[in-house]
């Protein structure tokens, strides 16, 4: 059967390996249940003092990214930071774009130090938004939990996608310019 189908036993170990890789390169963020057909938007890579800290995906409907729509915004690490690290760097990221309470702030970090975990390099953190309800947070296929609070979610996406981020470089890159 093999033979005459002209793939040797030797070379189906390869095939499926290259098939393998055509899928995941194709399937959207890594392992991440979304609902809707993920589409890459753009990628960019965010650097401190020359250092590649992350790498981050963004991926919509159609490829075509809306605020108020769904969308996932996927991070994968290019080096290990503390889950606590992460809160406290999101929340800190808020804080320079927005004017909220102190309150609004601590609680937020509280509840981010309570999602995140500690990540290595390699390792993906993905953040859906759910149009209505706010985010849903994975690593790779398991939903680490959710915050539902769209200002939240606008604050929260406004580090990477605001018209006012720190970062317009890697706003432009990951909305496809």
């Amino acid at each position: 059967m093999w033979r005459n189908s002209g793939l040797s036993m030797r070379r189906l170990p390869v095939a499926c390996l290259l098939l393998l890789l055509a899928s995941l390169a194709s399937a959207g963020p890594v392992g991440v249940p979304v609902p809707f057909e993920p589409v890459q938007v753009g990628q960019g890579t965010l650097r401190y003092l020359g250092l590649r800290i992350y790498d981050a995906t963004l991926w919509a409907p159609s490829g075509g990214w809306r605020a108020n729509g769904p969308y996932v915004l996927e991070l994968t690490y290019a080096r290990g930071i503390a889950g606590a690290r992460l809160a406290a760097s999101t929340v800190e990221e808020i804080r320079k774009q927005r004017s909220l309470s102190p309150a609004k702030l601590q609680a937020w970090e509280q509840r981010l130090q309570a999602l995140f975990p500690d990540v290595e390099a390699g390792d993906r953190l993905a953040a859906i938004r759910i149009p209505g309800q706010g985010i849903a947070f994975h690593s790779g296929a398991r939903r680490l939990g959710s915050i539902e609070d769209e200002w939240f979610a606008d604050a929260f996406f406004g580090i990477w996608l605001g018209a006012d981020t720190r970062k317009p470089d890697l706003r432009a890159r990951l909305l496809g310019g």
